[in-house]
């Protein structure tokens, strides 16, 4: 009954951060938030369940603030993002179709197509970060979670060079219309997912030392697949095949998750 009634109040902070977020959308006519509030949102959960836990272990501090690192920084960097290339055209063509083929309003779409769409993929994958921090025993963190703190650390040191590199390249207007080939992204072409996946499965090793802990695995599990075979790297190698007639050899020579020395063509 614990978990259940910890998980349930999560679900609940869940709908209210989404619901903000469906309603700054809707005012600001543009639903691009919800891609900040993706990572933010995690550690919202983890908080939210450090919070319902009588004596916080060495566990869940490290839960609570690697979460909260890679979050905060996530969220700022989709700001920023925003900020400089504006709505997500995916978004915008979405609603198109709804509007025409559905007749529905830009808040309905908002609601149906966006937040509720993300907000229990986001449940789903934070939950190493909600069920590791249930159990009160093991009190202590051993060689698994250890080695965990590890892998997620140099994740998030990855995701964050991986994205500083991508966004350094955007700012030369010489790069405009080419294919970032250099630094992490000569050896995966999604470098930034790479680093994401291991951020996770750390956290998950982490959480995996309690016995509740130990059913997360479905987190990062769908994660690492969402972001390899579905709305992650598919999604983006569909736009640039289109657009930059290079990534077709830059496919054909470099690994597409796991960081690899590339092929010679």
């Amino acid at each position: 009954m614990e978990v259940l009634s910890v998980l349930l109040v999560n679900v609940g902070v869940a709908a209210l951060g989404f619901a903000i977020v469906w309603a700054i959308g809707v005012k600001l006519k543009d639903p691009t938030i919800v891609d900040a509030y993706w990572g933010l949102g995690m550690p919202v959960l983890a908080l939210s369940t450090f919070l319902q836990v009588e004596q916080p272990t060495m566990r869940n501090w490290l839960l609570l603030v690697i979460s909260a690192v890679w979050g905060v920084r996530l969220f700022g960097y989709m700001i920023r993002r925003w900020q400089t290339q504006g709505p997500d055209r995916r978004y915008e063509r979405l609603y198109e179709k709804a509007r025409e083929k559905k007749g529905w309003s830009f808040g309905f779409f908002c609601a149906v197509s966006v937040c509720l769409t993300q907000m229990p993929l986001q449940f789903l994958v934070s939950l190493p970060v909600q069920l590791g921090q249930i159990d009160a025993v093991p009190a202590t963190v051993g060689i698994i979670g250890w080695i965990g703190v590890g892998i997620a650390l140099f994740g998030l040191v990855f995701e964050c060079i991986a994205d500083w590199q991508l966004s350094q390249f955007k700012k030369d207007v010489s790069n405009k219309g080419k294919v970032m080939q250099a630094g992490l992204w000569r050896y995966s072409r999604h470098p930034n997912y790479f680093g994401e996946a291991l951020v996770w499965w750390g956290l998950y090793m982490v959480a995996a030392e309690s016995f509740t802990g130990l059913f997360s695995f479905i987190g990062p599990a769908f994660l690492t697949w969402t972001l390899m075979k579905w709305s992650g790297a598919p999604t983006m190698e569909y736009r640039m095949r289109k657009t930059k007639p290079e990534y077709a050899d830059y496919i054909a020579r470099t690994s597409g998750f796991v960081p690899m020395p590339p092929k010679k063509i």
